[in-house]
């Protein structure tokens, strides 16, 4: 058997109290495709870290094979010193390497490579960042979030190109997808410490939650033993307690594992703060147009989002997802068409550009908004030590600046300030990136259960089929569709086709003045059913059936004469029921009704 490319052992390595990493194991062989999973602030990107010879660990010992070629990408790329992306892209090729293999990826990712790295938008400068440490085709590819900031098709072609590459590959990543489709084995670290699952990351999570089961199995049968043993030690013969020593020695053994035992750190409490709900009708969008300057972003599109309705934006970086999603909330104003917003409307954002929050502001501060000690959540007075507990931050971080926080753990604290404020309307921008795996499951908790209306941009595929009922994509020359279901529902529509990867050259974050936009053509009027209308047309009936069915019980409910004196509660609970499923299959009736005259003039 051939010796490992890299080798870690018994790393450990400590930052103030407790140990970071507490005797970390991590091997890579040749071939190898590695999942290095964990929760957030784990010190996953330190030993990442740590393997690429960047940082020096306290105690533990390191092997890479003298040979072996190692390329490392780290979260925040470094392109100072250069003049162009090539130049940087090129330097990290050796001299026996292809040059050719550098234009290659910067085509695929979308880089003439003449571009000025001090203009790059992240998501530029992490494909120019790939495309460096990907060129010389290195013996082991060290990857930190790779998928960061990167459009749906750029992720769905890396996914291809990583899953065929011959180096030995160890990757951190948020995006479960991703992951499922491009490793073969999983090393989770946790408290420290590593495991290993010769597995994808499939079967990961089943995996994680027996050992955590077992853990907490194994911690309790030790209390009962400890429990046993010093019933031994105060009620057994006195002469042979003296005698036996080492039965002692191992109860103060087991009394000292039990207290320094370090259990699983337990997950975030995500719960939006209700607000009045909205009315029925949340966006009415019609025929809305969005130019800069001779780049048509948004093209004729309508759409008539409802309460309830979780809608995702997806589409290419610069296809206008930011643009349109402000349009439908009323932030920026159609150069054609109209928004109509309903009423009483709440609205929380969360928007990606959370390098806006103040560095030096400390944690208390920004949550709060500097009053106080106290914030307001759900009706409810909270301390904010209290609240903070909820998102996994302890006590002592409260004076702690937000530059020392780590990539996921400053989106928690977004997050939490976002969902303590009331809201009907919640409008995520990107909401996953960051993110560790367990507090993602609960944001899709949160956003699939929430009782108002959700907008939605995400690059994360698994994270749209979980959550939402409509994805709106575009299709070309500024036009927008909107189809029924998550991200894989609209593969399926669109017969397998991938979304375009046109290099546009201007994205949402750089606009031009007003002064440069061209006035637009009247919108043209749509010539058929969008497929949002007419999946709504085809179910209507449907529902209508169900709310028939259920108004026909509850009035044989109310037809009983001793039904009031039996239970006068559950008669008003009844009456009120009657009351709100007859409105419901008014609502039902007059949608399919306009739904239909609409039908009716498009075909005739």
């Amino acid at each position: 058997m051939a010796p490992p490319l890299l080798n870690l052992a018994g790393i450990r390595l400590t930052f103030g109290g407790a140990p970071l990493l507490d005797g970390a194991d991590l091997t890579a062989s040749a071939g190898d495709k590695i999942a290095l999973v964990g929760r957030n602030g784990s010190g996953k990107s330190t030993l990442l870290k740590i393997a690429a010879g960047l940082v020096e660990a306290q105690d533990g010992e390191l092997f890479r094979q003298p040979t072996a070629t190692i390329r490392y990408l780290p979260q925040m790329p470094d392109m100072e010193g250069f003049n162009s992306v090539r130049a940087y892209v090129e330097s990290g090729l050796g001299p026996a390497d292809d040059p050719h293999r550098a234009t290659y990826l910067m085509e695929h990712l979308g880089l003439t490579g003449e571009e000025n790295p001090a203009d790059l938008s992240g998501g530029e400068a992490r494909r120019a960042a790939l495309a460096r440490v990907m060129a010389p085709e290195p013996d082991i590819l060290l990857l930190d979030e790779p998928t960061n900031h990167l459009d749906l098709s750029v992720i769905e072609w890396l996914e291809e190109e990583l899953a065929r590459t011959s180096s030995a590959l160890i990757l951190i990543s948020h995006d479960r997808r991703f992951l499922e489709r491009v490793t073969r084995a999983t090393v989770w670290l946790d408290r420290g410490q590593t495991r290993r699952l010769d597995k994808g990351f499939s079967h990961f999570e089943e995996w994680r939650d027996q050992v955590l089961e077992e853990e907490e199995r194994d911690q309790h049968k030790l209390g009962r033993q400890i429990v046993r043993e010093e019933h031994w030690l105060r009620y057994g013969v006195t002469a042979r307690r003296k005698r036996n020593m080492r039965r002692l020695g191992d109860l103060q053994a087991m009394r000292q594992r039990f207290r320094t035992h370090r259990g699983a750190e337990g997950n975030a409490t995500l719960v939006a703060s209700d607000a009045a709900e909205s009315g029925k009708l949340v966006i009415e969008a019609k025929a809305i147009e969005k130019s800069f300057g001779d780049l048509t972003v948004v093209k004729g599109f309508s759409t008539r989002i409802q309460r309830g309705d979780r809608v995702g934006l997806v589409g290419p970086n610069g296809a206008g997802k930011t643009t349109l999603l402000k349009m439908l909330t009323g932030e920026l104003a159609p150069d054609a068409g109209r928004v109509r917003l309903g009423v009483n409307l709440e609205i929380a954002t969360l928007d990606q550009k959370r390098e806006a929050v103040d560095p030096a502001e400390t944690l208390a501060h920004y949550l709060t908004d500097g009053r106080g000690e106290n914030l307001v959540v759900n009706g409810e007075q909270r301390h904010v030590v209290s609240y903070m507990k909820e998102f996994l931050f302890k006590p002592e971080q409260a004076r702690t600046p937000v530059r020392e926080l780590s990539g996921g753990e400053r989106a928690r604290l977004i997050l939490a300030r976002v969902l303590a404020r009331p809201a009907n309307l919640l409008v995520l921008d990107e909401p996953t990136n960051d993110l560790d795996m367990e507090t993602l499951e609960l944001l899709q908790e949160l956003v699939a259960g929430f009782a108002g209306t959700v907008l939605l941009v995400s690059h994360d595929r698994d994270f749209l089929d979980r959550t939402v009922t409509s994805i709106i994509a575009p299709d070309a020359e500024g036009r927008w569709i909107e189809y029924a279901g998550g991200y894989s529902d609209m593969l399926a529509q669109r017969g397998g086709k991938r979304l375009d990867d046109r290099k546009r050259q201007r994205t949402d974050a750089n606009p031009p003045s007003p002064s440069s936009q061209k006035p637009q053509a009247a919108p043209r009027a749509a010539s058929k059913l969008s497929f949002k209308q007419k999946f709504a047309l085809e179910s209507l009936p449907k529902k209508i059936e169900a709310v028939n069915a259920s108004i026909a019980r509850l009035e044989n409910n109310i037809a009983d004469p001793a039904y009031y004196e039996r239970d006068p509660g559950g008669f008003q609970k009844t009456i009120a029921a009657l009351d709100k499923e007859r409105l419901a299959l008014a609502a039902l009736e007059e949608e399919w009704l306009e739904l239909e005259m609409l039908r009716e003039e498009l075909e005739g």
